[in-house]
């Protein structure tokens, strides 16, 4: 990069802010994904202001820019694929506005998720988007991630809850899209596009998130089972009685294991599949509700069902669901985590497929994940230097996103494309909808320096 674009970076972020040695970019030019690229630059951006200017003087010297919260996303979003400057977002941690009384809050994008909640409990009211990041994932990674997590099932995803934003656009316009109102329908609904959109079209600076009131009671349980096909169809068979639980997970053998070797959370090591189930509400109705689960795992040859006693047993369960990608990481020196999702119907077809997958090409894969909203996290543990081995991963990886696909699912639930989906976006939405997707990016950015390389390829 040239010395005239470093110092005009100073000039608008301030010397501190701006990093240009190769030994401090280190941490920039990764994520939590596989692919690395060490960027030209580093800049820390405090103001929405800032990062206007940064835009124009990247769309007047075509410089590509990639836009970073916390780096925690696993498909290669944040990586900079093309070089250029790295836009750290993660200091613009600033709560713009509370409003309790509509339920909103507007935050900057560098806030981190569970930030959120200390703030919103104040009146009684809490953001349900959970990503298993929540305690260092920001929320502009989320929106642009369109992030799911534990309580997806009853609760949704960001999408849900993302009602205005401020974006930079890529030649450096800012622009407010979307309204508070909770029913708005003047002009296309822009904010949507956006929520998703991997950091392609524009920069997210700040959002206006909806909040709900705190649920009054929860019931908490862990179902255990002999076998995967009986905890499967389980989950079918819960949301057939009616029942809609604010979480239910589902952990294999191999996680379990894994969870109870790197922390003790009271998991059976024996079992071959637990559900972690909870109903949320007033207090009648989340009892009543797990009356039903309770009687909806019993005809699936359920092991035990064991009701939470209080909050601390509730805690350690949830503890060990959570710790479980740290688990897992712990068992081989690498591992792929993929996020195929299918319908809750399909979801017993897709357990035992990836099952076969990882049986065929002789794999040790761990299963768990959002389990009640078909979101599943078959994790390959591998070892990267082990080429053969490293050869039969990506077949298995390549027909594991082609069964989903085969079973009307989709390659990601909440991950996103990046770079490690992109080679298999087409496989789902076909030619036509790649070119659809160029035509939208060309429309917001014409010369393709916003996050370039990621999703699909430009032509």
């Amino acid at each position: 990069m040239k010395k005239s674009h470093i110092d005009e970076l100073i000039t608008i972020f301030g010397k501190e802010q701006v990093l240009t040695e190769p030994e401090d970019m280190i941490a920039y030019s990764y994520d939590a994904s596989h692919a690395e690229t060490e960027p030209e630059a580093v800049v820390f951006a405090t103001t929405t202001e800032q990062i206007s200017e940064l835009m124009k003087l990247a769309y007047r010297e075509h410089i590509p820019v990639t836009p970073r919260g916390q780096g925690s996303g696993l498909s290669g979003g944040s990586v900079p694929l093309k070089k250029g400057i790295v836009l750290s977002m993660d200091k613009m941690q600033n709560v713009i506005e509370f409003d309790p009384a509509n339920r909103l809050i507007t935050v900057e994008a560098g806030l981190t998720t569970s930030d959120i909640d200390p703030i919103a409990a104040e009146a009684n009211l809490f953001y349900p988007p959970d990503p298993g990041s929540v305690t260092f994932s920001t929320i502009g990674g989320n929106v642009a991630e369109n992030a799911g997590g534990l309580r997806g099932l009853k609760y949704g995803v960001t999408k849900d809850y993302v009602k205005m934003m401020k974006v930079v656009l890529p030649q450096g316009d800012i622009v407010t899209l979307g309204n508070k109102c909770v029913k708005h329908v003047a002009g296309f609904n822009m904010e949507g596009i956006f929520v998703g959109s991997e950091g392609l079209l524009g920069i997210m600076t700040e959002v206006t998130l909806a909040l709900l009131p705190i649920p009054q009671h929860h019931e908490s349980a862990l179902a255990i089972f002999d076998s995967l096909d009986d905890a499967a169809q389980s989950v079918s068979d819960i949301i057939a009685a009616g029942v809609t639980p604010s979480t239910m997970e589902f952990m294999d053998n191999i996680t379990i294991n894994a969870i109870q070797n790197f922390q003790d959370c009271g998991l059976p090591r024996d079992a071959e599949a637990v559900l972690l189930i909870e109903t949320d509400g007033e207090e009648n109705s989340a009892v009543n509700e797990m009356a039903k689960v309770e009687e909806a795992v019993s005809k699936n040859n359920v092991r035990k069902f064991a009701r939470a006693r209080d909050m601390t047993e509730r805690d350690l369960l949830f503890a060990g669901r959570r710790i479980a990608l740290n688990a897992l990481a712990n068992v081989k020196p690498n591992l792929i985590l993929e996020d195929a999702t299918v319908m809750r119907s399909k979801l017993p077809e897709m357990v035992s497929g990836i099952v076969n997958i990882a049986t065929k090409y002789d794999l040790q894969v761990g299963i768990f994940g959002h389990a009640g909203d078909g979101n599943l996290h078959p994790t390959f543990l591998i070892d990267m230097k082990d080429k053969d081995e490293m050869g039969r991963t990506e077949k298995a990886v390549t027909e594991l996103f082609q069964l989903a696909i085969d079973l009307d699912g989709t390659i990601s639930g909440e991950h996103g494309i990046g770079v490690e989906k992109k080679p298999f976006l087409e496989n789902q939405i076909g030619a036509e909808g790649i070119r659809l997707l160029q035509n939208i990016k060309k429309t917001f950015d014409p010369e393709n320096l916003l996050n370039p390389g990621k999703m699909f390829d430009m032509v």
